[in-house]
């Protein structure tokens, strides 16, 4: 039987979410508690990679068990056992061939800017005194729907067959003494949504004009795009997949 398990965590104590062989991860803490639990070695297969130091309110993972269980008291039970900053959501069951990596349609990020010091949010969001000029910032983002190859804000010498993705939305917004960079699509790469970021404010902070995106992106050469922003500020938000997974 095939289990899909809904989580979120905190991202600041982990090496990302892959099991690593000399770093702890949040994908082998919640191997080692569904083991435990269900006294049986399980293996669990990500959405997709966090990076190290990046959040998630939403991640899903499939697993195999023929160990019959109710779901909510697992909930429960997991909820007891794991660390306070990884959280269980649900856990249902889904068809056999159901993938939470492949079967995945869309993925939607959040980027946290802090305006203003805050000392509840030092860890959490990304802060930057300087002004930005969010119009333009938006302008940009809007250009990137535009294209597909997104090699230029790729981390080098990545495992991929292709550096295509299809970004849906792109947008910036003002939240309170924040700003919220969100973006959706079918997929990412590696690094990818911190160098966009830091590619925008770089646009925002007057270093580089609206237009010359459209000469970053066709580039495909990641030292012509902006810096990598900080790995704290960013959050995994929503995976969709079809509705015809589930049983």
């Amino acid at each position: 039987m095939r289990y899909f398990i809904e989580l979120s965590y905190n991202g600041g104590a982990y090496h990302g979410w892959q099991i690593q062989p000399t770093a702890i991860s949040v994908q082998e803490v919640l191997e080692k508690g569904l083991s435990r639990l269900l006294n049986e070695n399980i293996a669990i297969m990500g959405a997709g990679r966090t990076d190290t130091g990046v959040h998630a309110s939403q991640m899903f993972a499939h697993f195999d068990t023929e160990i019959d269980f109710d779901t909510d008291d697992l909930v429960y039970k997991l909820n007891s056992f794991l660390p306070k900053d990884i959280a269980v959501t649900s856990i249902f069951r889904v068809k056999p061939d159901a993938h939470a990596r492949f079967h995945a349609t869309e993925r939607s990020y959040l980027y946290r800017i802090s305006t203003k010091k805050n000392v509840f949010t030092s860890e959490n969001a990304y802060y930057l005194k300087q002004n930005l000029d969010v119009e333009k910032m938006n302008e940009a983002a809007k250009i990137l729907l535009e294209y597909q190859d997104f090699q230029c804000f790729s981390k080098t010498n990545t495992d991929v067959k292709t550096y295509n993705c299809d970004i849906k939305n792109a947008e910036w917004f003002a939240k309170d003494d924040e700003l919220h960079f969100v973006i959706t699509a079918d997929r990412f790469l590696r690094n990818m949504v911190r160098a966009i970021v830091g590619t925008l404010i770089n646009i925002g902070l007057g270093k580089l004009e609206v237009n010359q995106l459209h000469n970053i992106i066709e580039s495909k050469d990641r030292s012509e795009a902006g810096y990598s922003v900080p790995a704290h500020g960013l959050y995994l938000t929503k995976v969709s997949y079809p509705e015809t997974i589930k049983l």
